[in-house]
């Protein structure tokens, strides 16, 4: 019987290697495994949540007649007094807004003619967030918007507001377009496509410009109402709007 050869003290060392080499290269394929598996999670999984969350209840709202409706603009296209409300929808502020402040505003100065009211886009708060119920908001009023149906779709958002993950999900918004009577096959196809996507980062461009930080924030002919971190009140817009209309609308 042939003896068995004892393995070199050198031949020992260099298949420990192998093994340590070995074991490294799993521990390495596992890593990057583990790696891919949290990346995908979080790029997919909020996608996943969205699609597959029950719609839940809708409130419904009454369509209003608002004052020479022009996409997201009330009043006369030749005002020589101009009002840019930049809002994000998920804005706690920008739904009290809405409801107690810009009703007056539209009431006292656009049905009277004497202003031109704008709505301005400026989803901010889900900056940091993998859920983007802010942008998706924006985007699906510009959809509504583009059937000329942007101030219903304001009101129902905030009839239906909602601060965080939830109120603006994928399904919502159709319902919301759904709610209000849209064409839902090119609601549809709008907001996949993000159709006015340019016209919303432009809106956040200049509000950049203009030392916006925060929600709502109001202009009135380019001048700030009130003061910056705090939401202008009914007189302070209304102040203003005197003052320039007094000017002239200079």
């Amino acid at each position: 019987m042939e003896k068995k050869k004892t393995p070199s003290k050198r031949e020992t060392i260099r298949e420990q290697r192998r093994k340590k080499e070995q074991r490294n290269k799993i521990l390495i394929v596992g890593g990057l495994v583990v790696v891919a598996l949290v990346l995908g999670a979080i790029i997919i999984l909020p996608g996943l949540v969205n699609a597959n969350t029950p719609v839940g209840e809708i409130v419904q709202i009454t369509p209003v007649a608002y004052p020479q409706a022009d996409g997201r603009a009330l009043g006369p296209t030749d005002a020589k007094v101009v009002v840019e409300a930049y809002e994000d929808f998920q804005c706690i502020a920008c739904e009290g807004y809405s409801k107690s402040i810009e009703p007056l505003v539209i009431q006292n100065y656009v049905e009277t003619g004497k202003i031109r009211y704008e709505f301005r886009h400026y989803p901010f708060l889900d900056d940091r967030s993998s859920i983007k119920e802010s942008d998706q908001a924006a985007n699906a009023s510009m959809c509504a918007s583009d059937q000329g149906r942007f101030w219903d779709y304001h009101d129902i958002l905030f009839a239906n507001f909602g601060e965080g993950a939830g109120a603006y999900t994928d399904r919502r918004l159709a319902a919301y377009a759904e709610a209000i009577g849209l064409d839902m096959a090119a609601f549809n196809a709008c907001y996949k496509d993000e159709k006015f996507d340019d016209v919303i980062q432009q809106d956040m461009a200049d509000a950049t410009s203009l030392g916006v930080s925060g929600t709502p924030t109001i202009f009135v002919n380019g001048k700030l109402a009130g003061r910056v971190g705090y939401v202008a009140t009914y007189e302070e817009i209304s102040q203003l709007i005197e003052q320039e209309l007094a000017a002239g609308g200079s």
